[in-house]
């Protein structure tokens, strides 16, 4: 499967339904503080197994950082 992660193309062979909490468990993102959008959409953390990415979506994984 082809869709677009952080404005890159990736690749993605999977059987199944690739859901956003498979995706962040392939690419191994476990930060602590993050958002997740698909098409322009806010992903809510609760809806992470329900919400599966498509050929040619567009996600973005938005890490946030504090400092001082």
């Amino acid at each position: 499967m082809k869709f677009l992660l952080n404005n890159r193309e990736e690749i993605i062979e999977i059987n199944d339904q690739l859901t956003v909490r498979k995706l962040l468990q392939i690419r191994k993102l476990s930060f602590r503080m993050f958002l997740v959008k698909v098409n322009g959409v806010l992903i809510n953390k609760d809806k992470f197994d329900d919400t599966v990415i498509n050929e040619g979506d567009e996600v973005q994984v938005l890490y946030l950082m504090s400092g001082g």
